[in-house]
């Protein structure tokens, strides 16, 4: 039996080499017993991997559950890949080079839900993935598995590629919903979730795109195997984009519960010369800021709650020393501004005015009134916006205030 290794998935839209080199067999599991792919995952312990690390098979459960809905062509399935936030590239990379492994996953999700409809949601700015991944859906809608999938699922499976808007908040699960049915992508209230109401009203599954690469290689080898991966309590493999100021910044596939240290130094290849280690972006740039004391904590979903951090996609943005804080933080402001929809007036006006203020003292015009303020939005904006992007605003500033508050200080006017 051949293995699968990082190299032999890296096979772009080239079908008969996923083949191959192994894939498809997670699908055949999958099509042997499709009432046991749900406790399959649950046994594993696989968890969303685009941020909120909710545990996968609580929502494939709750697809599972629902009827179709005739109205809105049956059951819908998302892939999401709206991937926009600075500092994460994980996605993108899995969908160039390893599409298959993306799409089988898919498929596997499809048979466990019954999902006819089957969409793969891209960040429209990605172009050149665009070719690769369209030839490789192209080549499952010609193979006869996807027939057996039809079979399994009790309608015509089809599998599609929407672009999105290019808008960050077209990742949120409620805005890539009303993408897909031609909206703009305005986040929604919830209840309902998408698992009730959902794509044109039917029930709908959306996972991240790391998410359903992992779900054909638990198929295939098994719950234990899975968590055996992993480091500790943690489960599985992680990828880590690690950027910043560190001598080797990419894409790291590492045992989940990694240490930051191990990902920054042994894997990272320490710190840019002339600089020392001064602080990291957790999770991408909508989390806490983790500092020296913190380099032996584990890089997984519970360990990092327990910092009061939490791992996000996985984004690791190091800062060396002689690199502003809060410059970084007033950059990363400015991007949540630029990208509030505007639905929310707590979130466009607020992450607005703080960027405003960032920008202030950051250039040596700022006043006390100034820190209080923000101080004030620390407290004020969390809970206010109908998505998580006033949120990581606000709890991005609120950490760098805590933790490097004599940053913000030394440039104030009085």
């Amino acid at each position: 039996m051949k293995v699968l290794t990082a190299k032999s998935v890296q096979v772009g839209s080239d079908l008969a080499a996923w083949f191959d080199a192994g894939g498809g067999q997670g699908l055949e599991q999958a099509l042997a017993n499709p009432t046991g792919i749900i406790s399959c995952l649950e046994s594993a312990g696989l968890r969303g991997l685009g941020g909120a690390g909710f545990p996968t098979w609580k929502k494939w459960a709750a697809v599972a559950a629902q009827p179709s809905c005739p109205d809105g062509g049956g059951k819908w399935l998302v892939c999401n890949g709206n991937e926009d936030e600075p500092g994460t590239f994980k996605d993108r990379f899995l969908l160039s080079s390893t599409p298959h492994q993306v799409i089988e996953g898919a498929l596997i999700g499809a048979v466990a839900v019954k999902a006819n409809q089957i969409v793969l949601y891209v960040n429209a700015h990605e172009a050149k993935m665009l070719p690769t991944l369209r030839a490789a859906v192209d080549s499952w809608s010609g193979h006869p598995i996807l027939a057996r999938v039809t079979q399994v699922v009790g309608a015509s499976v089809q599998l599609q590629i929407c672009p999105s808007s290019g808008l960050y908040v077209g990742g949120e699960e409620t805005a890539a919903v009303s993408s897909i049915m031609g909206k703009f992508p305005f986040p929604s209230l919830k209840p309902p979730f998408p698992a009730e109401k959902g794509v044109h009203g039917a029930p709908t599954l959306l996972n991240n795109v790391e998410t359903f690469a992992h779900v054909t290689h638990i198929l295939r080898h098994g719950p234990s195997w899975y968590q055996a991966l992993g480091v500790g309590k943690a489960v599985g493999t992680k990828l880590y984009s690690l950027s910043g100021d560190v001598l080797r910044p990419g894409l790291h596939e590492l045992p989940m519960g990694t240490t930051l240290r191990e990902l920054v130094f042994d894997h990272g290849g320490g710190i840019l010369a002339g600089k020392q280690f001064k602080a990291v972006f957790t999770g991408g740039p909508s989390n806490t800021l983790l500092t020296e004391r913190e380099l032996d904590v584990a890089l997984d979903f519970d360990s990092l709650c327990a910092r009061g951090s939490r791992l996000g996609t996985g984004a690791m943005i190091v800062v060396g020393t002689g690199t502003s804080i809060l410059r970084k933080t007033a950059e990363y402001v400015g991007f949540f501004a630029a990208n509030s929809c505007g639905q929310c007036p707590s979130c466009k006006i607020g992450t607005y005015q703080v960027s405003r203020i960032l920008e202030r003292i950051e250039a040596g015009t700022g006043r006390k009134t100034d820190l209080a303020a923000l101080d004030n939005f620390v407290r004020l904006l969390p809970g206010s916006g109908r998505c998580g992007l006033v949120d990581g605003a606000a709890t991005v500033l609120g950490s760098s205030l805590q933790t490097f508050r004599s940053e913000y200080e030394r440039t104030l006017r009085n």
